[in-house]
């Protein structure tokens, strides 16, 4: 699958088409330097004419920088599918299990909940030194530590196969759970710095699915490999010991493909907006500057609760669905499983269908706001169908709010990359996923208790209500496709050149930055 030699990568002729279109563009629109500017006109940049600004953004030599897509991209995609799928299996494998799990630990329902919930709590705090390791130390790194913890998370959880060791279970826990910083985030990075513009938003989707996919096989193999023997503790313990060691053995195999398979980068950049953003020197960039620049970015923020909301509304579900399934189907652990595959698997579709959809329009904003509204009524209709006393209407019900609840998490991905460029992907999708760990761990204990105390459909319109006002603020963004606009060849005031400390001259030719202009 992985060529040995750099001689291995070739560009494929449906981008290079692409590439020329794009050139051609610019070459009408006068921003491709010629002469003129191998004259000296690249001091124009500090006086800020169009041509500069398009000059200042190529690589030095006055050329537009060679690109090319590695066949190593489908390697690399398919690699962090596979140890996000695994991560995303350790997330979910307590809470499909929760009676299981309550009798075998001697634990309440509230601690198996805190299983889950360790995931999104552990995400908050460490997310921004998680994506500042990625901006400063790379992808490859970033990987190796996401694989690697989530072995190691997977092997302790081994140690914890006997009644009263919740504690260990939950250690176990928490260090997938801090594997999860380095793995959330990346479904974007590793789009934008493999794939060219006419499969990136597809290849995020697929990166994405891989997550997904470890959700649903969680949702069905469990409650498989562990049925409720609560009067067999020794056969309960051999059962889930089966899980955690297959668990672990996987895991660990795909902690050594990533260290053969991830490369920090191709060695040409598959896109002109990847080329912009390698000619921007290290010393040039400021993490601090670039958060600043994404909360101070309107559009940015309105998608940030947006996702929140819609994400974390998908977190309380999941976590929450086996105990709303047996409440209404005593004896339906089994089924409660399958309804969360269905509803995973659909939204795998979902997935799939948009990226392939934004890169053939680039609607991001209409897809996304469409996709919103649809998973708004599926919630309602699936919260008013769940207690009709007929499984197979919640197996359709479910499927149709997966299909589109789950399948809106790349869209918010990819939205984001096109209106934050040339920020970094890692740094804008880490906090979107921050901003679902927050509404995760609110929405899971306030459903909970209202399922609790009152029942599943309480629950359920609590987060109904919430997702209406996710489709308004989805309704307010602005669209402004930027990584688009450069990659067609459109330059224009949202990505500009400015001069690095300019002692005030702006007639002398300065070094150049690309920075976002918010």
């Amino acid at each position: 699958m992985v060529e040995a030699a750099d001689g291995a990568e070739e560009e494929e002729g449906e981008t290079a088409e692409m590439l020329g279109a794009a050139d051609a563009a610019l070459q009408r629109n006068g921003l491709l330097p010629g002469k003129e500017a191998a004259n000296g006109g690249g001091c124009a940049a500090a006086r800020g004419g169009p041509a500069a600004e398009a000059e200042a953004m190529l690589p030095a030599g006055g050329g537009r920088a060679e690109t090319r897509l590695s066949r190593r991209r489908l390697a690399v995609l398919a690699v962090f599918s596979c140890y996000s799928l695994v991560n995303a299996f350790q997330w979910i494998q307590y809470s499909i299990l929760s009676n299981v799990f309550v009798r075998f630990y001697g634990v309440s329902f509230a601690h198996i909940d805190w299983l889950s919930m360790v995931y999104m709590v552990a995400y908050v705090p460490l997310i921004l030194p998680a994506t500042w390791l990625l901006d400063a130390r790379g992808l490859r790194l970033t990987a190796l530590l996401g694989a690697g913890l989530n072995a190691l998370g997977a092997w302790l959880k081994c140690g914890s196969l006997a009644p009263g060791r919740y504690a260990v279970t939950m250690a176990a826990q928490g260090v997938c759970a801090v594997a999860q910083v380095f793995i959330l985030g990346l479904p974007s990075r590793v789009a934008a710095v493999w794939f060219g513009p006419a499969e990136v938003s597809t290849a995020c989707a697929v990166a994405v699915l891989g997550n997904q996919l470890g959700t649903a096989i969680g949702f069905l193999l469990p409650p498989v490999l562990v049925p409720n023997t609560p009067d067999d503790i020794d056969l309960m313990a051999h059962n889930i010991s089966i899980m955690f060691y297959g668990t672990a053995i996987v895991s660990t195999l795909l902690f050594f493909l990533t260290g053969v398979v991830f490369e920090e980068k191709p060695k040409y950049p598959p896109s002109h907006s990847q080329a912009v953003l390698q000619t921007v020197p290290p010393e040039d960039y400021s993490y601090k500057q670039s958060i600043i620049n994404l909360f101070k970015n309107i559009p940015f923020v309105l998608l940030l609760i947006s996702y929140g909301i819609m994400t974390g509304a998908f977190y309380s579900v999941s976590t929450l669905l086996n105990q709303m399934i047996v409440t209404h189907y005593e004896g339906e652990e089994v089924n409660a499983g399958r309804i969360g595959l269905t509803l995973v698997v659909a939204g795998m579709v979902g997935s799939i269908i948009c990226g392939l959809w934004l890169d053939y329009t680039k609607t991001y904003k209409q897809t996304t706001l469409i996709v919103y509204i649809l998973s708004f009524i599926g919630m309602v209709v699936f919260t008013f169908t769940l207690d009709l006393g007929y499984l197979i209407v919640v197996f359709v019900t479910g499927g149709v709010l997966g299909f589109f609840m789950t399948g809106y998490l790349p869209l918010g991905f990819e939205f984001a990359v096109e209106i934050t460029y040339p920020e970094s992907e890692g740094t804008s999708s880490g906090l979107l996923n921050a901003s679902a760990q927050i509404f995760g761990i609110i929405f899971t204990l306030v459903q909970g208790k209202l399922t609790t105390n009152f029942s599943p459909c309480a629950g359920n319109l609590f987060l109904c209500a919430w997702m209406f006002v996710g489709i308004i603020l989805t309704a307010l963004i602005k669209s402004d496709l930027r990584r688009h606009n450069v990659n067609s060849g459109i330059m224009n005031v949202d990505i500009k050149a400015v001069p690095v400390d300019s002692p005030g001259d702006h007639e002398t030719c300065t070094a150049l930055k690309v920075q976002s202009a918010l």
